[in-house]
């Protein structure tokens, strides 16, 4: 066969090419656990429709049972499913007056790791203590951050607020708390003690955070072992409900639509 002449002299850019990676040099280096970058503060990008399978990495649908959480914690047996006029087949999970919780626990988190987080639900709360809809909790509880992200009821208001590793609060988003009325919420949460990544999104909406911006960089991940839990927590002289649609984790927004 007859090699072709001057095909070094017509693509120059390639024996340039060739020859920094026979020489050593490195053409790419892929990031393994890279932070996704906060570089405008435009909201983040809506997700399209897409052909590819969804990637869901946990689900906890009401309609399976108790046993989609790890575990439930909750001295009596009031975490439980019933069914509602517009959402069908939804947790229920009520905390009796003076007990301290009632949550189901979900997956295990791992720092260095991306997920979203994507569920509904409403609550009925008649007093004035504050109570936890949704913790990131983290082990060990002392000398951490206890629970890096939480969504709480408090003061007349819903609050997103995350705990740095020095367990001091910060509020990030907050809105007016209305008893019996469904909300949508969605996370994307970059796990990392110092330089972790929180994005969120209200009834579908991207919120822009107490920073000013759509993207929150903190304490995301603390101690040794990381799980989530949903239900009602905090101590309190009344009875509380709070109803969940189907939970989901997934590696996309579109994942964990509720």
């Amino acid at each position: 066969m007859t090699r072709r002449k001057g095909l070094k002299s017509r693509r120059p850019w390639l024996s340039a090419l060739l020859g920094g990676a026979l020489a050593g040099g490195t053409l790419l280096a892929w990031p393994v656990h890279a932070m996704p970058a906060d570089t405008t503060n435009a909201p983040p990008a809506a997700t399209t429709a897409s052909k590819s399978p969804k990637t869901l990495r946990w689900s906890a649908d009401p309609r399976k049972g108790i046993r989609e959480f790890s575990s439930v914690q909750c001295d009596t047996k009031t975490f439980g499913t019933t069914t509602d006029q517009s959402k069908g087949r939804v947790w229920q999970v009520r905390q009796p007056a003076h007990l301290e919780r009632c949550e189901g626990v979900g997956p295990t988190v791992t720092a260095g790791s991306t997920y979203y987080l994507g569920w509904s639900s409403k609550f009925h709360i008649t007093d004035s203590t504050s109570r936890y809809l949704f913790q990131l909790k983290c082990s060990p509880s002392v000398g951490t951050a206890n629970h890096p992200i939480v969504l709480v009821v408090t003061h007349g208001h819903i609050e997103l607020q995350e705990w740095t590793h020095k367990h001091k609060k910060v509020v990030l988003w907050r809105t007016k708390a209305v008893n019996d009325r469904w909300n949508t919420y969605a996370l994307k949460v970059y796990g990392h003690r110092t330089k972790g990544m929180i994005q969120f999104w209200f009834n579908g909406v991207p919120q822009k955070l107490s920073n000013g911006s759509y993207t929150f960089t903190g304490t995301t991940y603390d101690g040794t072992r990381d799980y989530l839990k949903w239900g009602v927590y905090h101590t309190a002289p009344a009875t509380a409900t709070q109803w969940l649609s189907t939970i989901k984790m997934g590696t996309s927004l579109a994942d964990v639509k509720s």
